[in-house]
């Protein structure tokens, strides 16, 4: 108890006056963000925009706007604006007759039969109203995203990692291409049996980066790299022009934050090691520090994710420190709602801000995992 007490402080040392940049996209960094905005320290959120189903590809279809989701999930985590504005952004509209509407005629497309043809049902409330602002600043999104700042008083910025449509395309070891993020990310429940792995990801067309986003990056006193499904969520970014060389040229502590579980059709077989050597694939350097849970997880837990083709992450210990120079080892889990598993936010943020001198070894790390 006395050594987690310690190791707090140590940390609250290393966050407090920087400025930490975080990347990725989708959940991953949800919890992170959140107990970072509690501390002194200026944040900068950057987040993946490759995003093409659910709300955000209606939306992109409808208006021609860029996928909002992540973005939208980075703010209601940054917020301290109280629970009644973070349920407002991320309240999705369900079908009609579930909404309160016993069946009668509601909003504009709802039948009066309870059929479902509303134009809403599916959305994002955070999704129409950061579309909403970006009509109102006339199509200007970073304008959109600093109303959308004010509203939520964000104890951070949230940075698109590029301001054009990006596609992305992963390669396979087969040959075969598959483009759109959502045809990548739900590859693994679609098909069944053994999946071809990702030999390459890319954009079908290259796509300039976000100068602010740049900017951040160049400014920043520590970069944490996810956590998050690595190619849709992180690499994703790395496929962008500049953002990659951004990173690497940074003179921040660069963090890497790995999984606790592989994702089907993604990361399968995939240990701790094999998510590193992809980052370092993809930023062309390695990364300063690893973080990664110490691989245990209770048995219940276990067979559900093992019935989704999901399977713990395992710590390589010794390979992970021919990698990179800092490794962390540590009990990072964190059980939600009794049945998912995340990381731990207040165990996370000492893994990756605890300066080195101040790093104690877990059992794992001496046994070398």
């Amino acid at each position: 108890m006395q050594q987690a007490i310690e190791r707090q402080a140590h940390a609250l040392q290393g966050v407090r006056g920087k400025h930490i940049v975080t990347i990725g996209g989708g959940t991953g960094p949800f919890a992170l963000l959140s107990t970072l905005k509690k501390h002194d320290c200026s944040i900068t959120a950057i987040v993946t925009m490759a995003d093409s189903g659910g709300s955000s590809r209606r939306l992109m279809d409808e208006y021609g706007t860029l996928p909002v989701g992540d973005l939208r999930q980075a703010l209601v985590a940054l917020s301290r604006k109280g629970v009644l504005w973070r349920e407002v952004f991320t309240h999705r509209f369900k079908p009609n007759g579930q909404n309160g509407q016993n069946g009668k005629q509601g909003d504009k497309g709802h039948a009066a039969n309870g059929s479902d043809t509303s134009s809403l049902a599916g959305h994002s409330l955070g999704n129409l109203i950061i579309a909403a602002l970006q009509e109102v600043n006339h199509g200007n999104l970073l304008h959109a995203i600093e109303d959308a700042q004010q509203l939520l008083d964000t104890a951070g910025a949230v940075l698109p990692v590029t301001l054009q449509p990006a596609t992305l395309c992963a390669e396979l070891a087969t040959g075969e291409m598959i483009c759109g993020e959502t045809e990548i990310d739900t590859r693994g429940e679609r098909e069944s049996g053994p999946l071809a792995p990702i030999t390459r990801l890319y954009l079908q067309r290259s796509v300039e980066a976000c100068e602010d986003a740049l900017r951040a990056i160049r400014r920043a006193d520590v970069i944490v790299i996810g956590p998050g499904s690595l190619y849709t969520s992180i690499l994703a970014n790395f496929v962008v022009d500049q953002v990659a060389e951004a990173v690497r040229i940074s003179e921040a502590q660069k963090v890497y934050v790995c999984n606790l579980m592989t994702n089907r059709g993604e990361t399968d077989g995939f240990r701790a090691s094999d998510f590193v050597r992809e980052i370092h694939r993809y930023l062309g350097d390695r990364v300063d520090r690893v973080v990664a849970h110490d691989g245990l997880f209770p048995e219940r837990l276990l067979e559900r994710y093992a019935a989704g083709g999901q399977h713990p992450v395992i710590p390589d210990v010794e390979r992970l420190r021919e990698l990179a120079p800092e490794v962390v080892i540590d009990s990072l889990l964190a059980v939600y709602q009794g049945t998912l598993v995340r990381h731990d936010a207040e165990r996370l943020l000492r893994a990756i801000f605890t300066p080195a001198e101040f790093l104690l070894e877990t059992p794992s790390q001496k046994a070398g995992g």
